[in-house]
């Protein structure tokens, strides 16, 4: 017994990278790169839409979010700590486009490998503005994980303008540990939501049976995958769990060879996801952070084992020179602190939940300040994915008319399952944010307001709004009314398809919201 909790003791000091033999240059290397690009793709799919939804003509004008943030807290400290943002000094088109192109330029830094410390930083604070720019952002899983990536990051990177490897500043272990546990906790809390507090679907295990076919926007393997037999979504449910349940686990205490084992199982749990559903950058940034589970010389050991011995001499050639670069005691307490600070905060944020701890039952004292740190400044987020399970799926589609309401036409939507002969395309790391939120709003609130926004804007033929649909139906004459009309889709059976082509099974539920219309004087209006 003494000996088993000595190798287990060994195990948890090696997975805090403390003593051993490991260094983290070529999975930092990997890691910052990975990051890097999928920052580029998040500035340009923010370009492809920002006008439309934040713009002072948009959807959702960041101008009146602000504005009503100032009346909310008059005191300017404040309103700025409730939502931390350079949109705090205009809200622009010309600002929404500036931060956008800044972005980008310090994400194709931190790709470049061209001071990834200040890149990394730039890329974190200009997303947090738009993180804070109103219901657009920070919704759902894929923008909070890369706010708390980036931010983690940025002392794990090497310092300096032209780093290269920076096997002259190797990772701090504390800088090692801060992503460890941020991955720990993307299993654990996932697989606690699922398994603990999830959906009674997780827990008779018919939860796959219905997963493809409610996920926001499933790939056509996702229909196939739902015509396999009830046995193999069992199956499917027992590798979540083990990703997301034992994995951490022996990852932790099981040594290299089980972190290897974790790698592949995360790998193949996520890639499965990415394959099947679109759930923008979360996968691909998921497997991005578990390659922190690696180190120099597990990579080394694998491209020898796989007979690419030369390619290892070279990985450990390059390497073979690895020192801490020195710091002033100072800093590396700082860095101890903050980086324990945040895990605890990531504890509380977890643990305090109306399904466990009430907010209301902790002191004001103590929750107020932690609630503006993880709620402000994201610099730690919550990850309960996919605990609850939609049985049924639904959609609203928007229906138009220039003749009086003789005939009407469909806004075809690009991502969105809405004709019964079509599956959504394969978009992921693309996340298409109109969409992603009609989706979100339309499964988590009865409010019609957005859907409404949305009608309008079509109403006045936006064409920031019309380009995001497939085509603008009302090209000959535009459209006076519209409708937003309930649908509920179920899949097809693969000899329905074989015999008619659709994927989809279409039954009419009834009118969402009350239809808009223009009036005599042009002058846009609702039913009641």
């Amino acid at each position: 017994m003494k000996q088993l909790l000595g190798q287990a003791w060994r195990e948890l000091r090696a997975f805090c990278a403390l003593g051993g033999d490991a260094t983290f240059i070529w999975p930092r290397w990997i890691i910052l790169r990975a990051v890097g690009l999928v920052y580029v793709i998040i500035f340009c799919s923010t370009m492809a839409e920002s006008q439309a939804l934040l713009g002072p003509d948009g959807v959702a004008p960041v101008r009146n979010v602000f504005a009503d943030l100032a009346k909310l807290y008059p005191n300017p400290v404040e309103a700025f700590l409730r939502a931390p943002s350079l949109f705090w000094i205009s809200t622009s088109a010309g600002m929404i486009t500036a931060l956008e192109w800044l972005g980008l330029a310090a994400a194709v830094a931190v790709v470049l490998n061209l001071w990834p410390r200040l890149a990394l930083s730039a890329c974190w604070v200009i997303f947090l503005s738009f993180a804070n720019s109103g219901p657009f952002f920070s919704i759902t899983a894929p923008d909070p994980l890369l706010l708390e990536v980036a931010l983690l990051c940025i002392p794990f990177a090497p310092p300096g303008l032209r780093p290269g490897l920076g096997t002259a500043a190797a990772p701090r272990p504390v800088a090692v540990l801060a992503l460890r546990l941020l991955l720990l906790r993307i299993m654990v809390e996932a697989g606690l939501s699922k398994f603990i507090y999830g959906s009674a679907e997780w827990h008779n295990l018919t939860a796959m049976d219905f997963m493809y076919e409610t996920a926001p926007f499933p790939t056509v393997l996702a229909y196939w995958d739902h015509q396999l037999p009830h046995v193999y979504h069992v199956l499917e449910i027992a590798l979540t769990f083990v990703a997301e349940i034992p994995a951490p686990l022996v990852m932790i205490f099981g040594g290299r060879r089980w972190r290897w084992c974790a790698f592949g199982v995360w790998l193949v749990f996520q890639g499965g996801i990415e394959l099947t559903n679109n759930f923008g950058w979360l996968q691909p940034s998921s497997i991005a952070l578990a390659v922190i589970l690696l180190d120099d010389q597990m990579l080394v050991g694998a491209f020898r084992r796989f007979r690419l011995r030369r390619l290892g001499e070279w990985l450990a050639a390059r390497v073979a020179a690895v020192s801490a670069r020195p710091v002033r005691p100072w800093a590396r307490w700082g860095l101890r602190v903050a980086v324990g600070g945040q895990f605890l905060l990531a504890m509380f944020y977890y643990i305090v939940a109306p399904t466990r701890i009430p907010i209301e039952r902790v002191p004001a004292v103590i929750s107020q300040p932690l609630i503006l740190l993880s709620a402000g400044f994201h610099c730690t987020n919550n990850f309960p994915l996919f605990g609850t399970i939609e049985t049924a799926r639904y959609e609203v589609e928007f229906v138009g008319t220039n003749d009086g309401g003789e005939t009407w036409r469909s806004y075809d939507s690009r991502y969105q399952a809405q004709r019964t002969d079509r599956m959504p395309p394969f978009i992921a790391p693309w996340y298409p944010r109109l969409d992603a939120l009609l989706e979100n709003k339309l499964t988590t609130s009865s409010d019609p307001a957005l859907y409404q926004a949305v009608a309008a804007h079509l109403l006045k033929r936006d064409p920031a709004v019309l380009e995001i649909f497939r085509r603008d139906p009302f090209a000959d004459r535009p459209a006076t009314m519209i409708r937003m009309q309930t649908y509920r889709l179920w899949f097809t059976d693969a000899a329905t398809f074989r015999a008619t082509g659709n994927y989809w099974r279409k039954a009419y539920q009834g009118e969402y919201a009350p239809m808009m219309y223009l009036n005599a004087q042009g002058e846009i209006v609702r039913t009641e």
